[in-house]
């Protein structure tokens, strides 16, 4: 007699990183990636990428608008380690250096359907005035080498963080994340989409 061979579900997320409010910043874009457990695999579509350049709105919002489509297909035989998906936003600095404006993450819907999400930012800060000092005159501000760390709480608590704007974005079946079209009380990011998950066999 043959065994059952295990069955398999599918999370389906398509949506976009829509906009961002960071009153003190213009002419910033993002990045996105997925961060998920070791029973999950992508099957279809980008796990990450990187926007346009955005300015700011000329109305009372200020607004800066991506309206970056997400569209990824995950699949996985349980679920623990959800899919999160993970926001960096950059931009120049005085001196015209690229350097991180916030990081942030949320995990993708549980439930299926359309979904708004708003992501408060943060940004790594150094531990002393004159490490404070030497990153702005060199123009190399703190920022993690892997922003995949954003969404896992190994080597978090050594970390100092500053709350900066958030995003906003919507994921497959709708899903979003803060800073982009997306509120909160720091800048922002917001994220739109849906989330969309059904059992298949494999």
């Amino acid at each position: 007699m043959a065994a059952a061979s295990p069955s398999v579900f599918l999370l389906m997320v398509n949506g976009q990183v829509e906009s961002a409010q960071f009153p003190e910043y213009d002419d910033l874009y993002c990045k996105y990636c997925f961060v998920y457990g070791q029973d999950w695999a992508p099957t279809a579509g980008l796990e990450e990428g990187i926007s346009q350049i955005a300015s700011k709105s000329q109305d009372v919002r200020q607004a800066l608008v991506w309206n970056f489509p997400i569209d990824v297909t995950f699949k996985s035989t349980n679920p623990y380690g959800w899919p999160q998906i993970v926001l960096s936003v950059y931009g120049p600095d005085v001196f015209g250096n690229d350097v991180v404006r916030g990081y942030g993450a949320v995990h993708v819907p549980f439930s299926p359907g359309r979904h708004k999400r708003t992501i408060p930012m943060f940004v790594p800060e150094s531990t002393s005035t004159l490490q404070k000092f030497t990153s702005w005159f060199m123009g190399r501000r703190p920022e993690y080498t892997d922003p995949k760390v954003v969404a896992q709480g190994e080597g978090r608590e050594v970390c100092c963080q500053e709350p900066e704007d958030s995003a906003r974005s919507i994921p497959a079946g709708d899903c979003a994340t803060g800073a982009v079209f997306w509120q909160a009380l720091q800048p922002s990011t917001s994220i739109h989409g849906r989330a969309i998950g059904s059992p298949v066999s494999p």
